[in-house]
């Protein structure tokens, strides 16, 4: 799993915070800060962060569905 954040979009309610803090944290008091590829068993967290999101700032994607926007898998490009 990777987390995409619009940082453009962030709004800084931290409301992720609230919803996965072992994944989203505030650096200061208004810069959002998380983990980029958190393990996948935290896909509920995730998720949550992501519907709590009052801008909708957050993304899910997966890395198979990366690879296949990129033109296929490693061994298919061999």
């Amino acid at each position: 799993m990777r987390i995409v954040v619009d940082l453009n979009r962030c709004e800084s309610y931290a409301q992720c915070v609230f919803a996965a803090p072992t994944v989203f944290w505030m650096k200061d008091e208004e810069s959002l800060e998380y983990d980029y590829a958190p393990d996948d068993s935290l896909l509920v967290q995730v998720e949550r962060a992501a519907a709590a999101c009052p801008v909708q700032a957050i993304s899910i994607c997966w890395l198979d569905e990366q690879l296949e926007q990129q033109g296929g898998n490693h061994s298919e490009q061999q």
